[in-house]
C-alpha cells in the first residue's frame, strides 16, 4: 500500500524531500491550471516527468508512494494515467494501477486494467485485481481474473473484495472445477489457492432469525 506524505517525509533524505516538494508543487500547479493546454501536442506537464523520476531521486522503495501522492495532487485524468501507463516501464504501470481507484474516473479506466491482466507480469496482475477491478470489473472479466492469478501464481490475497464478489457464484465455481480437472489432466500441480476460492463461492447460509420456534406443549 502507498504511504503517506507524511510517512515518507520521515523516511526520506533532505534532498529526496525537496525533490518531492518541487514535483508536487508542478503536480499541484497543473491541476490548478488544468483547462490550459501545452504550448504543443509534444508537451507533457513536468510532472509528468517527475513521474517518471521518482526512483531514480526517491528510491525504488518509495517510488510507487511518490508516484501515487503525484497522480492525486495532479488530480490526474484519464488523458494522462493512459499516457503515463502506456509509456511507462513496468512500474511506472503498477503504480497507476494502484492509484485508479483514488482518482475520479469512474470506469473509463478498465483497459488500463484489462491490459494488466493480459499480461504475465505478476506485478502488473496484482496490482490490477485491487480495489479499481472490484468496484468496475464485470462478473465475466472479474472471474477470468481469478482465473489469471491462479495461472500466473498470483496469491488471491491481493484481490480486493474476494470473499464479497465469490460468494454464491456458480459460474466462478464451475470455471474453478474445469481450471483443476484441466491441469490435473496435463500432470500438472493444482494452485493451492484454487481451493479457498472455491470455498468461498459456497452460497451465503440462511439467516437463522425469522426460522419458526418449535410448538410448547401450552400450544
Amino acid at each position: 500500500m502507498p504511504m503517506t506524505r507524511k510517512q515518507l517525509d520521515a523516511q526520506l533524505g533532505g534532498a529526496a524531500r525537496a525533490w518531492l516538494d518541487e514535483a508536487l508543487a508542478e503536480a499541484a500547479h497543473t491541476a490548478f491550471h488544468e483547462d490550459t493546454a501545452p504550448a504543443t501536442r509534444y508537451a507533457v506537464p513536468a510532472w509528468e516527468l517527475r513521474f517518471a523520476a521518482a526512483g531514480r531521486h526517491c528510491g525504488l522503495e518509495y517510488a510507487d508512494s511518490v508516484r501515487a501522492l503525484l497522480l492525486l495532487e495532479a488530480r490526474a485524468g484519464l488523458p494522462a494515467v493512459t499516457r503515463l501507463y502506456e509509456q511507462g516501464t513496468a512500474a511506472e504501470r503498477r503504480a497507476v494501477l494502484l492509484t485508479l481507484h483514488r482518482l475520479d474516473l469512474g470506469p473509463t479506466a478498465l483497459p488500463l486494467v484489462e491490459d494488466a491482466l493480459r499480461t504475465n507480469d505478476t506485478r502488473l496482475v496484482a496490482a490490477a485485481v485491487g480495489p479499481y477491478a472490484a468496484a468496475h470489473l464485470d462478473a465475466h472479466q472479474w472471474r477470468h481474473a481469478i482465473l489469471k492469478c491462479l495461472f500466473t501464481g498470483v496469491p488471491v490475497d491481493a484481490v480486493d473484495g474476494l470473499a464479497r464478489r465469490a460468494r454464491g457464484d456458480a459460474e466462478l465455481a464451475r470455471m474453478l472445477g474445469d481450471f483443476a480437472a484441466e491441469r490435473t489432466a496435463a500432470g500438472r500441480t493444482v494452485p493451492h489457492d484454487l481451493s479457498h476460492v472455491l470455498a468461498l463461492t459456497a452460497p451465503a447460509p440462511f439467516p437463522e432469525q425469522g426460522r419458526p420456534h418449535p410448538p410448547t406443549e401450552e400450544s
